[in-house]
């Protein structure tokens, strides 16, 4: 049996292979195996004991082994004095170039053109800009175009479903202040006219993780949101997805798989907008 053969095969008492690595073709598995160890260090994981890290992202104790002695030979991880590893110099150096080297935009189009691809609607990027939120980027899937709204389309920030969003996440004395006195501005039948109703749907937004709208601003047309939030909680954009009712559909199952992929593409875009003035300064004059 070669080397190669070997680092496939389970060994005796070893977590089940993954489904996804058995299920393609013309993969190479010890590189998503690594991919799955480094996610499981960023998002906080421990290395300590290494047969726990195998049942928690399928890998044999074995082979764990090995990825981290590989990964911390290229400066992919770096040993913690307590035990463990974090990752290393050399990852976290090589990411920055990447994210220095694109624009912040660009960067984050690439995450709408995911989430449009997953769930087959129109996605945007909205940051909050005074009482209206201002739509950056727009990506469309290939069908005819069903929304009046565009890349630098304004639209007053509690009639939309990415509006509700970020007003969601500030305080109810800033939201009063960017709004007005009552009566609120309508567009439809279901825009919120009164504080009260406002507040409740905002508490809603916010106990979800993600704003909902039906008919809320253009008719037929409904919409999912999610923040993008700061460190702090501050909301620096929203990430949206929107179309006919008959594409987004109205069954718990399909609304699910598409909030998933809202609040997904909300939480990648955290991380990559971190660090990017236009947003963080957005946020402020929100």
């Amino acid at each position: 049996m070669t080397k190669a053969t070997q680092d496939v095969a389970p060994t005796t008492g070893a977590a089940p292979a993954d489904g996804h690595d058995a299920g393609q073709t013309g993969l190479v598995t010890p590189v998503m195996r690594a991919l799955k160890l480094l996610r499981y260090i960023a998002d906080g994981g421990s290395t300590a004991n290494v047969s726990d890290v195998g049942r928690r992202i399928g890998v044999n104790r074995v082979t764990v082994m090995r990825l981290i002695e590989t990964l911390q030979f290229e400066g992919v991880l770096e040993p913690l004095p307590q035990g463990g590893h974090r990752l290393g110099l050399n990852f976290l150096t090589l990411a920055a170039t990447a994210l220095a080297g694109e624009d912040h935009l660009a960067t984050a189009r690439r995450v709408l053109t995911r989430v449009t691809t997953e769930t087959g609607l129109s996605s945007y990027l909205t940051v909050l800009d005074g009482a209206q939120v201002r739509y950056l980027l727009c990506e469309t899937p290939a069908l005819p175009l069903v929304s009046n709204i565009r890349a630098g389309s304004r639209v007053t920030a509690h009639l939309t479903a990415p509006g509700r969003s970020l007003l969601a996440h500030l305080s109810t004395e800033r939201r009063r202040a960017l709004l007005g006195p009552e009566p609120l501005a309508a567009a439809t039948a279901q825009s919120a006219r009164t504080y009260a109703s406002l507040d409740a749907q905002l508490t809603r937004d916010r106990e979800t993780g993600c704003a909902w709208s039906q008919d809320g601003f253009e008719a037929g047309i409904d919409a999912c949101a999610a923040a993008v939030l700061d460190a702090h909680g501050r909301p620096l954009a929203a990430l949206s997805v929107a179309g006919p009712r008959s594409l987004v559909g109205t069954d718990t199952l399909t609304r699910e798989r598409t909030a998933r992929a809202v609040k997904s593409g909300a939480a990648d875009l955290a991380i990559l907008l971190a660090d990017a003035p236009a947003f963080l300064a957005a946020a402020e004059r929100g």
